[in-house]
């Protein structure tokens, strides 16, 4: 009896303590009530989750020994037919001959994805019966490729089963999927470290994604050697989608004070709000955009400056797949939905074409004026990493001086003029606003609430930069 005595009295310690630790604490957060998540409505709790990476000039010649090692006997290889041309899917295609390796190459992903080209290679990947997907390409492959690795794993599924809410059903991933090598030729998306998986859904001219843990890949190869391919404006666009992502989930919402909590873990998002294992990768990130970036575009064989923006991508790729971005990505999806006549420099397509990167960066100092009030301390020091001027700043000033210090940076770097210069007028704020509404799971993370107003005049003030 003495020994239960004891553990029934350890268990009272145990609750005791747990009701005054921080995370269960009134004192720490707002509205906190008992333990558990039957009495909160924000979440307590985060987790880490990031592939595996690989780094190194060279390394991708590795890849058929990765292969052979996973037991692979019929891999499929996705990547784009401009890519199949390039250097990087050589390097692979040689790793994979070298090692007696088996595959079959679909080259006809779509330069930012839509739900008609996620579907034809979800049809590909469902008839070659594969057990290994190696995704060779910028995020707009290794997207495609998360997709059809998902849905071959899941046949009977329908497409929108898996796609967030509220577009989709967003159903959590039941059965297991197969290994995923991605292998990035551009530094930005960080696709090849998160769980997301995006693309343009037709119906409604606006980005939306899945986004599930499980869809991450298993290893992330990334080669710097393969980031001297890409051209100048690519790099560009590349680098502010690693800006943004820094940017975005370092002030995003705390995770502590993200609705709702999950009834179970498996329902804890992707995406969880800014928690203290991300700020490090995200800080860490803007560090070197600040240092790097601009060498990186102005000069395509600084191997240097490429290779670190190659890893500033891995490093905000973990932050942000972890924490998640806002409204500059939220934002963005219908801008690159809506676009009308818009020719990209430096991309080999034949369709109008606003690149992500830059469909994100164009509305950021507005974005960044708006969220400061909630978190001026963060907005201060992502300028004063920036290279701002910070004395005799005040709190009240964050917002001013991280937007004049971003409009300074693309100043620097020759981006297009605001929305304006992409086509857009104030004619489509309407519908720019209602193709950023359904995309509640980036938006939602937000530092500060808005309204469809607030969205109108974010847009609005985006139209002209400088």
């Amino acid at each position: 009896m003495a020994g239960r005595d004891r553990i029934v009295h350890l268990l009272r310690q145990l609750e005791r303590a747990a009701c005054r630790c921080p995370a269960h604490s009134n004192t720490f957060h707002q509205g906190a009530g008992a333990a558990g998540c039957t009495a909160r409505t924000t979440d307590y709790a985060f987790e880490m989750a990031s592939s595996n990476i690989r780094y190194g000039p060279g390394v991708s010649k590795e890849i058929g020994m990765d292969l052979q090692n996973l037991g692979a006997r019929n891999v499929c290889l996705m990547t784009d037919r401009n890519l199949s041309l390039l250097p990087p899917v050589k390097a692979v295609l040689e790793s994979l001959a070298k090692n007696g390796v088996n595959f079959k190459v679909y080259d006809n992903v779509c330069v930012e994805p839509t739900d008609s080209s996620f579907k034809d290679a979800i049809a590909f990947a469902k008839k070659g019966s594969f057990d290994v997907f190696v995704a060779v390409g910028g995020g707009s492959v290794i997207d495609t490729c998360k997709a059809a690795n998902l849905y071959a794993c899941h046949p009977e599924a329908d497409f929108l089963d898996f796609v967030n809410a509220p577009i989709g059903k967003g159903k959590p991933v039941s059965n297991p999927l197969k290994p995923l090598i991605a292998v990035p030729t551009t530094a930005g998306t960080g696709s090849e470290t998160t769980g997301v998986a995006i693309f343009d859904y037709e119906p409604l001219k606006a980005k939306t994604g899945i986004a599930s843990r499980a869809i991450r890949p298993t290893l992330g190869i990334v080669d710097p050697t393969h980031t001297l391919s890409m051209p100048e404006r690519v790099a560009a666009n590349s680098g502010f989608d690693v800006l943004c992502h820094a940017l975005e989930s370092y002030t995003a919402l705390p995770y502590d004070q993200r609705s709702p909590c999950p009834s179970n873990p498996i329902l804890r998002p992707a995406y969880q709000g800014s928690n203290p294992i991300s700020d490090v990768w995200s800080r860490h990130a803007l560090h070197v955009v600040a240092k790097y970036m601009k060498r990186a575009v102005r000069d395509p064989e600084d191997l240097e400056a490429r290779s670190s923006m190659h890893l500033a991508s891995v490093f905000a790729g973990i932050g942000f797949g972890n924490a998640g971005v806002h409204l500059c990505h939220g934002m963005s999806y219908p801008i690159a939905g809506n676009v009308k006549t818009h020719t990209a420099k430096g991309y080999c397509v034949e369709h109008p074409l606003v690149p992500h990167g830059l469909s994100v960066v164009l509305t950021s100092p507005a974005v960044f004026s708006f969220t400061a009030p909630m978190c001026p301390e963060r907005h201060l020091e992502a300028a004063e990493i920036l290279g701002a001027d910070m004395q005799q700043v005040k709190r009240q000033d964050a917002g001013a001086v991280l937007a004049d210090t971003l409009r300074q940076f693309l100043s620097d770097l020759h981006v297009e003029d605001g929305l304006g210069a992409v086509g857009y007028s104030k004619d489509d704020i309407p519908a720019l606003v209602k193709g950023t509404l359904p995309q509640e799971r980036v938006t939602k993370l937000s530092p500060r609430k808005h309204t469809e107003e607030d969205l109108s005049q974010l847009f609005e003030a985006s139209m002209k930069l400088y």
